[in-house]
């Protein structure tokens, strides 16, 4: 019986994979997330997730899931703001258009890495600046890449998605689900 690690400090990432019915205990390590000059979102993402991964010690009956989100506008990378009036900026950014989240997992056994990523659209309403400034002022956008949560408060603004709802949480479940099943019956 394979027992699931997984390498993330994020509580979405712990909700979706406690509805989805999976056992498993975090374990974190000191990972740098700094992206690299000119890297582009899908890769950033990816290597992170491998990073994280990698970075856990594990028994041979171990499976390490390492993940990690990311917003893109225009090619631009929406990390997490650094302050109000980083999230603002985004929020503005966001406004009335579309982006893409991408998460990029990897499943460490003792026999196989595995790295994938998913990719969802995401159409945002027009926001007034009182609404971006109510957000902001819930606090909810600072931990969050892009600036936002579809979970929250900001639901309200996601008029479309397409893809994977869990995957703009942090974790496209369907996708680990596929590649965990695979691990662990092979």
């Amino acid at each position: 019986m394979y027992q699931l690690i997984l390498a993330s400090g994020s509580p979405r990432r712990r909700e979706i994979l406690q509805a989805a019915g999976f056992t498993f205990r975090v374990v974190t390590a000191g990972v740098d997330e700094t992206r690299s000059p000119g890297e582009a979102g899908i890769d950033y993402v990816r290597r992170l997730a491998h990073e994280k991964a990698m970075a856990i010690e594990a028994s041979a009956r171990d499976i390490v899931l390492g993940a990690d989100t990311t917003v893109e506008l225009d090619g631009d990378i929406l990390e997490k703001p650094t302050d109000a009036a980083d999230a603002a900026r985004m929020l503005r950014r966001l406004s009335g258009r579309v982006h893409q989240v991408h998460t990029g997992i990897c499943l460490a056994s003792a026999e196989e890495t595995v790295l994938d990523v998913a990719t969802t659209e995401v159409t945002f309403a027009t926001l007034t600046a009182v609404e971006i400034d109510t957000y902001i002022a819930s606090g909810e956008p600072f931990d969050k890449a892009g600036g936002y949560g579809i979970q929250g408060l900001a639901s309200k603004f996601v008029e479309r998605i397409n893809g994977c709802y869990f995957n703009v949480m942090g974790l496209p479940v369907t996708l680990f689900y596929h590649h965990w099943r695979r691990l662990i019956e092979a």
